[in-house]
């Protein structure tokens, strides 16, 4: 497969060159999932889905467009090229387009060492049955489990292809192995739910489905009860699972986009301290066994550690080719794109500098304060960071968990939240991204 996936770039590289693009690039996709879900021990969906799609970048002088398609035939690929260079060469120019130079190309392209495959055989759709099952009558044994919501396990494979008009050609591949379960707890206006999941490279590595069905049941029953938290201004700690969202607020305003357009609450804060000294946030794009590792960027530069926080200070931003010309800088080899539009600056792996307290520990220390264990909405102001999102998890007293809460808001400004920030330990090493739960003092509480 990805000697065919390399066939249909190059194909369609030549199709751009015969259509008159000075320039092109292509992006090829293919892909097998199957999902299995379960419900009351018994099956509930079952699909399995496979396709291949291609995408086509052309220049034409400083004017470009993309096209799109799921049918690879020969005709298909010539009409998307001369469609591609229409299209073209009615677009507004824009000096800041174009693909990279040869110099600037990947030459590391050994995947291999990254460890995103498991060569064993593709699950069957009765075992993938058989562990959704699992991992509901786990859930369903928890006492004070209404219902489980849902149970699902799946699978997939995935292989991706890149061409490039000066010579670039390169591809991988990765597989993927999912359980997770939906428990509540409760009914009515009481009701609440929880879940837990775990999705890995190879199936060795996954947790066993009767462990995610416990504790999806243990964390819903752990909520059934909550009630409004006091109004005021305390500590707040962020749980693991939705502490990466404090950070992702922060990798969005160091975006080279919002940066070139002027909307970032981070706009003048480049080499300054952003985080709590002693602090780095570091880009960790060569971790094996991880999903998402990549040796190259979606235009085919080499991707490599980064720090985007060094010691607390903000170093740079994230660029792509065309938001580095527009700020004149190099690209840090950040591009991420599909194959129905351009590429654009993103960050995928990252790791956070871990504190030396537990969760625990830290709530030990608190006193009186709010665990957040899930978010819904948000209101973030993109030029001042003003932040304010619904909340719901624990209250804590005395260092301890005393009653669950919903229905809260919490509120702050960015830039002097994450200027407080104290991380715990926990943060989970097969993770795309290794954030810990974040604990940060003085927020206000929006509650009773």
């Amino acid at each position: 497969m990805t000697q065919s996936l390399a066939d249909l770039t190059h194909r369609l590289i030549e199709a751009a060159k015969a259509a008159g693009a000075d320039t092109a690039d292509a992006l090829a996709v293919a892909g097998t999932s199957v999902s299995i879900d379960v419900r009351s021990g018994i099956l509930e969906e079952a699909q399995r889905a496979e396709g291949t799609d291609v995408g086509l970048r052309v220049f034409v002088g400083q004017r470009s467009a993309n096209v799109s398609a799921s049918d690879t035939s020969d005709r298909t690929i010539s009409e998307m090229a001369q469609r591609a260079v229409a299209m073209a060469a009615e677009a507004p120019e824009d000096p800041h387009a174009g693909i990279a130079d040869p110099s600037q190309l990947a030459t590391d392209l050994d995947v291999s060492r990254l460890d995103l495959i498991d060569n064993g055989p593709e699950p069957t759709p009765e075992w993938l049955q058989e562990q959704a099952r699992i991992a509901e009558e786990a859930a369903q044994s928890i006492e004070g489990v209404a219902q489980v919501q849902s149970a699902s396990a799946g699978y997939g494979r995935r292989q991706v292809h890149l061409a490039t008009s000066n010579g670039f050609s390169a591809g991988s591949q990765s597989t993927g192995h999912s359980i997770s379960a939906v428990a509540i707890a409760g009914s009515g206006s009481e009701m609440e739910r929880d879940y837990d999941h775990d999705s890995r490279i190879h199936l060795s590595d996954m947790r066993a489905a009767d462990d995610i069905g416990r504790m999806a049941g243990e964390r819903a029953v752990a909520r059934h009860g909550a009630r409004k938290p006091q109004t005021g201004t305390y500590p707040v700690l962020f749980d693991e699972r939705i502490a990466g969202s404090l950070i992702g607020h922060l990798l969005s305003a160091s975006n080279g986009a919002a940066i070139a357009r002027g909307s970032s609450w981070l706009l003048g804060k480049n080499d300054e301290r952003v985080l709590p000294e002693g602090i780095d946030l570091t880009e960790t794009p060569h971790r094996p066994r991880v999903a998402g590792s990549r040796l190259f960027d979606g235009e085919g530069l080499p991707t490599a550690r980064r720090k985007i926080i060094d010691d607390g200070v903000l170093t740079g931003w994230t660029l792509d080719l065309a938001t580095g010309r527009k700020l004149g800088l190099p690209s840090t080899g950040s591009a991420s794109r599909g194959t129905s539009g351009p590429p654009s600056p993103t960050v995928s792996h990252l790791e956070l500098t871990p504190g030396k307290a537990s969760p625990e520990e830290i709530i030990r220390d608190m006193g009186t304060g709010l665990l957040i264990t899930s978010m819904i909405g948000s209101t973030i102001n993109p030029n001042t960071g003003d932040y304010s999102r619904g909340a719901s998890g624990f209250w804590i007293e005395n260092g301890e968990i005393a009653y669950p809460i919903n229905e809260c808001t919490v509120a702050g400004n960015l830039l002097e939240m994450l200027a407080r920030i104290i991380p715990s330990n926990d943060g989970r090493a097969h993770m795309g991204r290794i954030i810990p739960s974040l604990m940060i003092e003085g927020m206000t509480l929006a509650g009773a």
